[in-house]
């Protein structure tokens, strides 16, 4: 039998109908205490060293099993876990794997919060973090010391999105017992299967596009079996828990992530290559594009693209900018990405071990999942505004 394509096992993973009276969602429990049968059952728990499916909520319950089990299938996963945050996916990935004393590599185009997350509490637990060129490839060997312990890629890198060469990482690392971590948000398990590509942790801000709504703070990290003990072992002594209305959400939000990607990356597309072509653009941030420099990498090791890319302008002022964006009618201003709707803001960020040059301002756009037509128009409208 052909191996089951991804939409339809996002359509069909996790679903446990038989042991909810035929529903097809798994429903929401909001439970803390589950009673055990007889005092037997309750000691049988911990009698192997090991809990049982169902032993107490926050350890899980069949909402939580139902949306872990359906990533899981996705990713190719031994094991994944459902977080609070996006950012608490790649603290905990990381805490799971370093211990003080150890030495943290991670890429110089990392998200801005995971940049301080190293640079303050990390530093502070006594783990030691080197910034490195994402385009460093398997010279990443280079920079390996007796006590790192793991590489950090983010693929492609935010607000300048470079692409990374994570096959050529991720053999470098485990030719000396190093964990490869990635933040994989950007193109989910559909556009880039992480752990075929040779990553051990596998991080997403499910808050975006396996949500999809802008309604859910979630994250998750899939661990392959090597590293599956030490993952589950930290994330339960540390009591972390994803809700089971989150969790409910979030298995609503994956059941339709492959028809949602699909539109978001041909609106993106059809946007990137317009901008391309706009005399007040310098270049266009987008791997899918063949102008792009990561193009090559992108299209080996990549499914598909996104809707999230930057643009380069050309030197323009900050009034001119704000002209443009504040007259916005279909692109919001604010942070984060994945949801239905289209959203910009200008990109600012910061780098030690490179340097990222722009000729003028740079900014982000999600393109959500309006008719391009009127993007495209309220983006030339825009331009009309700057220009004034």
């Amino acid at each position: 039998m052909a191996e089951e394509k991804p939409e339809t096992t996002a359509v069909s993973a996790g679903r446990m109908s038989a042991e909810h009276f035929g529903t097809v969602n798994t429903p929401v429990y909001r439970t803390s205490t589950i009673l055990h049968s007889d005092l037997a059952s309750l000691k049988a728990e911990l009698s192997d060293g090991k809990l049982k499916r169902y032993a107490y909520g926050r350890l899980g319950t069949p909402t939580t099993v139902s949306f872990e089990e359906a990533v899981s299938a996705l990713e190719g996963a031994a094991r994944t876990v459902s977080l609070p945050s996006g950012l608490n996916a790649i603290t905990t990935a990381i805490l799971a794997v370093c211990s003080a004393d150890d030495h943290l590599l991670m890429t110089d185009n990392a998200y801005g919060p995971t940049r301080r997350f190293c640079n303050g509490a990390l530093k502070r637990l006594g783990v030691e973090t080197t910034f490195y060129d994402p385009l460093i490839g398997a010279g990443i060997e280079e920079l390996f010391r007796p006590n790192t312990k793991a590489v950090f890629c983010e693929s492609p890198g935010s607000l300048t999105f470079e692409v990374q060469d994570i096959p050529a990482i991720s053999a470098a690392a485990h030719e000396h017992g190093i964990a490869v971590l990635m933040d994989n948000t950007w193109a989910t398990p559909f556009f880039f299967p992480a752990l075929k590509r040779g990553v051990d942790l596998d991080i997403h801000a499910a808050t975006k596009y396996i949500c999809g709504h802008s309604d859910t703070m979630m994250g998750t990290i899939s661990a392959n079996e090597a590293n599956t003990q030490r993952l589950v072992s930290f994330v339960n002594g540390l009591g972390l828990y994803a809700s089971g209305d989150d969790c409910f959400l979030a298995l609503r939000g994956l059941r339709t992530l492959a028809v949602r990607l699909k539109r978001h990356q041909e609106t993106a597309m059809r946007l990137a290559s317009w901008l391309e072509e706009r005399p007040e653009v310098s270049r266009v941030l987008y791997p899918a594009l063949e102008s792009d420099p990561g193009h090559v990498l992108w299209k080996r090791d990549f499914l598909g693209a996104s809707g999230l890319f930057g643009v380069v302008l050309k030197p323009v002022s900050e009034r001119a900018l704000a002209a443009m964006i504040d007259g916005l009618k279909h692109f919001g201003i604010g942070y984060s990405w994945g949801g239905y709707e289209s959203l910009i803001i200008p990109a600012e960020f910061v780098r030690t071990a490179t340097t990222f040059q722009a000729e003028g301002p740079v900014i982000r756009l999600h393109a959500g999942l309006e008719h391009p037509d009127d993007l495209l128009s309220d983006l030339a409208t825009g331009f009309a505004r700057m220009n004034a």
